[in-house]
């Protein structure tokens, strides 16, 4: 079993609130120096990213797992990832008929920038990304389980956009495949205030919108080879794949 340093929360300049350097080389540079061996780009509700980044880290050595960081009907964040371009596609179809058509102001949230490899800008979505979708986190968990993917909420005991900031608890019969906290709690002090969530598999990740925190958050997966389906393994607790906050 091998351990595998990874960071599976990272927007990129597609993300009205990234920063302008969070291209994807720029991402996949940092990534490298920081010694990251897997990586998530979650977008909020796009993936047009990640194809690039997915190109660019192979080079490198580096796995991107491929998705997008989605907001609920309720205005929580979860974290939502496919194996394959077919299925990031049709995910991404889905996300288009379902967010709110809201015009993007720039000078209000940011700009939501396209670019290729070369970090020259291809496309400019026209509608705000950060905008809530019209489905709630089952409805979510569904679609993203029909189309064989994983689901994560995130940031689950933020102050914003959580779960707990939004329901006032996580669910105790909520169906996903792992629970994503923030960096500023351990998974031990999390779960003495909630023992009932112990079920669930944790990773905690950066969130990172600027370049410097890139990996400033990670956790460690313990499995065979970095791969999608190694990856569900270790969430799931599966065949002596399993995830650590810190490595051994």
């Amino acid at each position: 079993m091998n351990c595998y340093k990874a960071d599976l929360h990272i927007h990129t300049v597609l993300s009205p609130c990234g920063d302008l350097e969070m291209s994807p080389a720029n991402i996949i540079a940092k990534s490298k120096e920081q010694g990251l061996q897997i990586i998530g780009i979650t977008d909020h509700n796009s993936t047009l990213h990640c194809r690039l980044a997915k190109k660019l880290g192979a080079k490198e050595g580096i796995f991107v797992l491929c998705g997008a960081e989605v907001t609920s009907k309720e205005e929580a964040h979860c974290l939502c990832f496919f194996e394959n371009d077919t299925e990031l596609d049709l995910f991404q179809q889905w996300l288009d008929e379902k967010i709110a058509k809201i015009p993007l102001d720039e000078e209000r949230f940011g700009y939501q920038l396209a670019v290729n490899e070369y970090e020259e800008i291809i496309y400019q979505p026209p509608y705000l990304l950060t905008s809530a979708i019209d489905a709630d986190i089952d409805e979510i968990y569904a679609k993203v389980h029909s189309l064989n993917g994983l689901f994560i909420p995130a940031h689950v005991n933020r102050p914003a956009n959580s779960l707990m900031s939004q329901l006032g608890f996580v669910p105790p019969d909520l169906k996903a495949d792992g629970l994503e906290i923030s960096k500023h709690i351990t998974k031990e002090n999390f779960l003495k205030k909630n023992a009932y969530l112990k079920r669930f598999a944790f990773i905690q990740s950066s969130d990172a919108h600027y370049i410097h925190l890139i990996g400033e958050t990670f956790c460690m997966f313990y499995l065979n080879e970095p791969s999608f389906a190694e990856i569900s393994m270790a969430l799931a607790n599966e065949n002596g794949r399993h995830i650590k906050m810190t490595p051994d």
